[in-house]
């Protein structure tokens, strides 16, 4: 006899097929079929009860980054759809998979404008890779089927799919999905890596230029193995720079927000690129300024596991369609080429080393004396987290990543995304170090979540950079609009007793030398920490104060 099942039981057995194991959410009326049937589900699919859908998206957006597999979110219809579309944009422009499963009005009341109703195909249309409606209970396994397809392979992104409420609670006799999905990606043909080595043969200032989450383990080690062996220098794109070992004489830094002038120089007066897995995005090329668009004078070789990459900004002199890791193995095979080069290397590599070189900070805790404490003593695995604001330049500029540590940080710039970050994190890997940088502005975007943290027992250690401003946009008025502060300082609660409220240890740092025995005692704590940091606002970047920052302004002015 052929078993009959409702929606939710249905997708959630699929789920599990799929190789789903976490899930993050905010429940709602829309979808009890699918929370009902997780109920069964402990242990196999665990659902990560959050306080907001924005925090519930981020976590499965950050999920999907670290482990290259979806992350699961479900929330309800309408005002739970658009809190949650902070995270679908957020895993589009860092490429990592995840799928957004919404709640829907029943099938009976679509295009009535009824309660909550969203066209979710039109508001996600342009933000994900797929925003489609299950309007057949039956074909919930053809559809999750694809959606997971399109999740992780080619530009990995986000999916979103509305689940309408009487779907959820048809009886069908379809049967689940009978196991996970599984993609070779493509590979470079022998021609196109014979053409590679020829341009590089004929190179005289090469670069590396990587990017993207989907590096399996072993992957980058390939890419490092050729660097060195051919002496070819090697950067990041914006916020990707763990997936290198930042030890390798070969790395030379981060093309990034605030790109440093070396970086800038090493892709501006390179005359070939190997850009592996990166698309060509606003940071990593400042601007579209250092690639004439579209014919760029570099030769640039464009290796892309999408075909839609290819081409997309800046007509490569060379395009192979492979996924990062196909790439790597054959790159790995290939001899390594020796060039006149060294000298360009090394001047980049010696750029880089110098950019940790600073000066003491005028503010009562100093951070470039706490990260340079941190790069000695965290665990070569630890996971760093963050938002957005001036205070990442720490995680993202002045911290060397080893081969094992991990970045999770939004390519979008989304204020709040490092704490659910940091959760997720946790939840993926409960027996490794995390640790948030958060800002106090972009803290209090999602500070509700440190209930996730207690109720899941996922809690990380925050480092909160307190200096009672929003840095980002208060160092722009000060260039701009010098002594016309306006919008931008913030009256601040009492971060220790709230911490403190969610269970997690807390405690105020008042100068840099109690920064150190204070993180010892985060570190021991066993539930998570929050260490309130007295940042001077004077210190809002690493090497020009505020008042220097209007002073500059204001004699530009008068000049003009």
């Amino acid at each position: 006899m052929t078993m009959e099942r409702n929606g939710g039981q249905l997708l959630v057995e699929c789920l599990l097929a799929l190789g789903a194991t976490k899930s993050f959410g905010v429940p709602g009326e829309s979808y009890l079929a699918v929370l009902d049937a997780l109920h069964d589900t402990a242990g196999r699919l665990d659902y990560v009860l959050c306080r907001n859908e924005g925090g519930a998206a981020f976590m499965a957006a950050a999920y999907g980054k670290l482990t290259g597999q979806p992350g699961i979110c479900f929330v309800t219809r309408g005002p739970g759809a658009t809190n949650a579309s902070i995270g679908v944009h957020t895993a589009m422009q860092d490429s990592a998979p995840m799928i957004l499963f919404v709640g829907q009005v029943g099938t009976d009341m679509k295009g009535r404008e009824a309660f909550q109703e969203v066209d979710y195909k039109a508001v996600f249309g342009t933000m994900a890779k797929w925003a489609v409606e299950i309007d057949q209970v039956g074909r919930i396994p053809e559809i999750l089927s694809r959606a997971w397809a399109l999740a992780v392979s080619g530009r990995p992104g986000p999916i979103v799919i509305a689940l309408p409420e009487d779907m959820l609670t048809s009886l069908t006799s379809a049967a689940p999905l009978s196991g996970p999905v599984e993609i070779a990606e493509p590979a470079p043909s022998a021609s196109a890596m014979q053409r590679l080595r020829r341009m590089l043969e004929g190179a005289k200032r090469p670069v590396v230029l990587y990017g993207g989450c989907n590096w399996a383990e072993g992957s980058m080690a390939a890419v490092r193995r050729f660097a060195e062996a051919s002496d070819i220098p090697v950067v990041s794109v914006f916020r990707y720079q763990d997936q290198y070992d930042n030890a390798s004489p070969t790395f030379c830094g981060e093309a990034g927000v605030g790109m440093v002038a070396s970086v800038k120089e090493l892709l501006r007066d390179a005359d070939v690129i190997l850009a592996i897995n990166n698309r060509f995005g606003e940071n990593s090329t400042d601007g579209y300024t250092l690639f004439d668009v579209p014919q760029p004078r570099q030769q640039i070789i464009h290796v892309h596991g999408s075909d839609l990459e290819i081409g997309k900004v800046y007509r490569p002199a060379l395009g192979i369609h492979a996924g990062p890791n196909a790439f790597a193995e054959a790159l790995g095979a290939l001899e390594p080429v020796k060039g006149g080069w060294a000298e360009w290397r090394a001047k980049g590599r010696a750029a880089y080393e110098k950019g940790f070189e600073l000066p003491d900070m005028p503010s009562p805790v100093d951070m470039g004396k706490v990260t340079a404490f941190l790069n000695d003593i965290l665990p070569d695995d630890v996971i760093l987290t963050n938002g957005a604001g001036n205070f990442t330049v720490w995680p993202n500029k002045f911290f060397k990543f080893g081969p094992k540590a991990r970045l999770l940080a939004p390519q979008s710039g989304a204020m709040g995304y490092g704490v659910p970050a940091a959760i997720a994190a946790r939840i993926a890997h409960p027996e490794r170090t995390v640790v948030c940088f958060a800002g106090d502005g972009d803290f209090q975007m999602n500070c509700q979540e440190l209930a996730t943290a207690l109720q899941h027992g996922a809690q990380p250690i925050i480092l909160l950079l307190n200096n009672g401003i929003y840095g980002t946009i208060r160092a722009h008025q000060e260039r701009h609009y010098p002594e016309r502060v306006s919008g931008t300082t913030m009256l601040n609660p009492d971060f220790v007793a709230l911490a403190k409220s969610y269970g997690f240890q807390a405690e105020r740092v008042e100068t840099t030398a109690d920064f150190a025995a204070a993180f010892e005692r985060a570190r021991a704590s066993k539930t998570g920490a929050l260490l309130d940091l007295d940042i001077s606002p004077e210190a809002l970047t690493p090497r020009q104060t505020l008042s220097q920052m209007r002073k500059a302004a204001l004699s530009a002015k008068e000049t003009a």
